[in-house]
């Protein structure tokens, strides 16, 4: 099939994804994991150039937007609950899924941890973009949400690299480039974004997409991930969006009408049915083995920090893609896991970016719980003393 052809089946179902979202009230990005999922077994599809391409760069956009949700001041505040919750929720599955892999199906050190690593991640972009189309990422719990869930694939990225890779020199270069655009571009928004925004041809939109894409270059040569700085770059934008909603507000409809949709398919094309129905078994215990202790060592930390929030906090903690994906296909272009490994672990990955978001929607969602007052701060379970100049 030609890239045209790809293409034009990956428009019409992206735009069935849309419209079955709005009837069952479900996000888009699950319905887009699913039917990418369908739609690349059922055409036989290997993932196109392309779409690698442009589903990278939503991801790194993803990190991005996410990155200017965050409530700079209250995560200050409340560094303590975003860095335990994120840290055990990577720990925990990272340990678990590690030794069952080893011991229990057979796997050498190495695949062990890189089936631990991949599926110790909470996904940044499902959680994002569940908390954009629900109006949660303005409220408390939804920034309580970003920052532990960043925490966590920082841990992830972390582990990857000093278990496995070894950075190139061009790690200087990305760390410099990375300090300079953390720095100058709040400095160089206002003035820029006041005498050339604000026009349809967009200029401070793509003044940030080129900045994404230089750190994306750098990233690769340095043999790293970009998504550190680049989240950190949306941190220390979002004071400036704070005040320029307008700005914000049409970067999203850039993201989610174009590039996001592409990444969330390309995610679910991954998958290869053939190899998963001969495993149903191993799939099993490896879906099991993140999720158990996912669940058991979030739960109490969110009952005491994200109150009456804790089981939806939980369950989309559960969520992963981005860096999972990161992960596997890393261990699979490095040798160190076979096809059929990858595509257990992408199935993994993607059921868990499916199934606790579903259940955290239909269940848990602050939104459609009336006896929740969203208006008001969510206090933690245990009240702790305050933090100097600030209170909870």
């Amino acid at each position: 099939m030609s890239d045209i052809a790809i293409a034009a089946l990956l428009a019409v179902t992206v735009l069935l994804a849309a419209t079955i979202s709005v009837e069952i009230g479900i996000s888009v990005a699950l319905i887009e994991l699913f039917l990418g999922a369908v739609v690349g077994n059922a055409f036989h599809l290997d993932v196109p150039s392309w779409l690698t391409f442009v589903g990278s760069f939503a991801g790194i956009l993803l990190t991005f937007l996410a990155g200017t949700e965050v409530d700079v001041p209250q995560f200050k505040r409340e560094w303590r609950a975003s860095v335990s919750i994120g840290l055990v929720s990577f720990f925990a599955p990272f340990a678990v899924v590690g030794l069952v892999a080893y011991y229990g199906l057979d796997w050498t050190r190495q695949q062990s941890e890189i089936g631990g690593l991949a599926l110790s991640t909470t996904s940044l972009a499902v959680v994002y973009a569940v908390l954009v189309e629900t109006g949660l990422n303005n409220e408390l719990v939804g920034k309580r949400l970003m920052s532990a869930t960043f925490v966590t694939d920082i841990a992830t990225v972390t582990g990857l690299t000093v278990l496995f890779i070894t950075p190139t020199i061009w790690i200087v270069p990305f760390a410099a480039v990375s300090v300079g655009m953390i720095v100058g571009l709040p400095r160089m928004a206002k003035g820029f974004f006041g005498r050339y925004g604000n026009r349809v041809i967009e200029p401070e939109i793509k003044l940030v997409f080129a900045c994404l894409f230089l750190l994306m270059w750098l990233g690769s040569r340095a043999n790293s991930q970009a998504a550190l700085p680049v989240f950190v770059l949306g941190l220390v934008m979002s004071s400036f969006y704070d005040s320029h909603r307008t700005e914000q507000d049409r970067m999203r409809v850039v993201a989610f009408a174009f590039l996001t949709p592409f990444f969330f398919l390309k995610g679910g094309m991954n998958i290869s049915a053939g190899a998963l129905w001969a495993n149903l078994g191993i799939l099993g215990v490896l879906f099991l083995s993140k999720m158990i202790p996912k669940l058991a060592a979030v739960y109490p930390l969110a009952r005491h920090y994200t109150a009456p929030h804790a089981a939806f906090t939980t369950l989309l903690m559960s969520t992963g893609l981005t860096f999972g994906t990161i992960t596997s296909l890393y261990g699979l272009n490095a040798g160190i896991i076979d096809r059929t490994q990858f595509s257990l672990l992408i199935a993994v990955v993607v059921l868990s970016a499916i199934v606790p978001t579903v259940i955290a929607q239909r269940r848990y969602n602050p939104r459609t719980m009336s006896d929740l007052d969203l208006t008001a701060p969510v206090a933690p379970a245990t009240h702790a003393a305050p933090e100097p100049g600030g209170s909870d």
